[in-house]
């Protein structure tokens, strides 16, 4: 019943139920076209599990407003070479690792061990829609910051927690980075080649998985308040987010309950032939994912007779008899180079792929066509490249509006607006170290 009652329901909300913030007046962000235009999020995350969520919501439209120490900031900032450099040449610019996770943010500094600072972080936390943040469990309660107490203060208000181990369990003390959690559960031993040591994933993949998951939260709870008038605490942690990643892995181990089959390079456990395959001058990718493709596959090599042979006639034989199928494929893709087997499998049908590095990605055709990498200009360091919003909306159109903020640059244009600060005041706190 509540199922069929929920669109009506959130068509009767006005947008002051949809948000706690005043609508925005900026012509740049509007609710034809950015979908979290008004709400108002207040962004006390650092690193990059915490910053990839809230840049996710500020691409959609959101006001993220991100607090920093007054004179370090986010740790990021400090995560280099590479930086870019600034435009007069002096200082060390913004560091590539910070430049990827805060654009669509405004940048305030602001202590939170100083009482005054404490009592700002609550004021704006009551003008705020979500508050996220990645403390351990407890530290920000210390300081009058947790989810009770800013609760009392804001009833409406979706607090998301992102730790490494959760708000629960007994390592919940414990810190947790990506590569810690990707090792403890479960990711780095099934990640690299048979014969070799465990290896993490190129890029910190529970961060942004946990990221996502966040953010997804943080959009299911909005939608709930729009219905019971309350906001609520999420507790996002790595670990929990790593653990539902391993996906058909764990299942596999779950339902056979044998141990897992350990490394296997970029084969898969349960598909044959399905991995990269040598090339005279590099490696492709090759998937035969079913018995069709599969005897695509063969023709396509020069070798038919071989979707006819006994031993790979099936996928469940074809997994049996891997040590012998992919030597046999092996022998063939090496005769020729990546370029010249691109040729021969166009438009085959079957899924196949270069394997790439990263700057051979980042100019490749059809990302340049999909338009994901954008340039914008930062106020210190002039033009810079960036990844662009992925996700292509019919009726919206979500993107960058601004840069990644330099440290403490909405300081005084977010408390006198947002807050309605006087300039003396806020001048003040600087000269003490409060605000930055």
């Amino acid at each position: 019943m509540l199922t069929r009652r929920l669109p009506a329901l959130l068509r009767a909300r006005t947008h002051r139920y949809y948000t706690t913030a005043a609508p925005t007046t900026s012509a740049a962000v509007h609710p034809s076209t950015h979908p979290l235009a008004g709400l108002r999020v207040l962004d006390m995350t650092r690193v990059l599990a915490g910053p990839y969520c809230t840049q996710i919501l500020g691409d959609l439209g959101a006001d993220v407003i991100k607090t920093e120490h007054p004179t370090k900031g986010d740790d990021t900032r400090a995560w280099g070479p590479p930086y870019a450099e600034t435009l007069d040449g002096k200082g060390r610019g913004e560091s590539a690792y910070f430049l990827c996770a805060n654009r669509n943010k405004r940048s305030v500094g602001v202590s939170f061990k100083d009482k005054r600072g404490q009592e700002i972080l609550k004021r704006l936390a009551k003008e705020s829609d979500v508050l996220v943040e990645n403390y351990l469990p407890g530290t920000l309660a210390k300081y009058g910051l947790g989810y009770q107490q800013l609760k009392e203060i804001n009833p409406r208000l979706i607090y998301a927690s992102i730790t490494g181990y959760g708000q629960t369990g007994p390592h919940s003390s414990r810190a947790g980075y990506d590569v810690m959690v990707e090792a403890e559960f479960g990711l780095m031993h099934i990640t690299g080649e048979a014969d070799r040591p465990p290896v993490k994933v190129g890029v910190a993949v529970t961060d942004l998985t946990t990221g996502l998951y966040a953010c997804n939260s943080i959009m299911a709870a909005i939608i709930q308040r729009g219905i019971t008038g309350r906001g609520q605490h999420l507790d996002v942690a790595l670990s929990d987010c790593q653990v539902v990643t391993l996906a058909n892995i764990a299942s596999s181990v779950l339902i056979s309950g044998e141990p897992d089959k350990g490394r296997q390079g970029t084969a898969h456990p349960s598909i044959v032939p399905y991995e990269a395959f040598p090339t005279a001058d590099g490696d492709i990718l090759l998937g035969g994912g079913n018995d069709r493709l599969y005897g695509v596959l063969c023709q396509r090599i020069g070798e038919p007779q071989w979707a006819e042979d006994e031993r790979f006639l099936t996928n469940e034989l074809r997994v049996k008899n891997r040590k012998i199928l992919i030597p046999m494929i092996a022998g063939i893709t090496k005769t020729k180079t990546t370029q010249e087997w691109l040729d021969i499998l166009e438009n085959c049908g079957m899924p196949y792929a270069p394997i790439n590095d990263i700057q051979q990605t980042l100019e490749h055709e059809h990302v340049l066509a999909r338009d994901m990498i954008k340039t914008v200009h930062h106020p210190t360091v002039g033009p810079i490249r960036l990844i662009n919003t992925p996700v292509k909306y019919s009726e919206s159109t979500p993107g960058i509006r601004s840069p990644p903020p330099t440290l403490g640059q909405h300081t005084d244009e977010v408390l006198t607006s947002v807050l309605g600060m006087e300039e003396e005041e806020i001048r003040a706190l600087k000269g003490e170290g409060v605000l930055g």
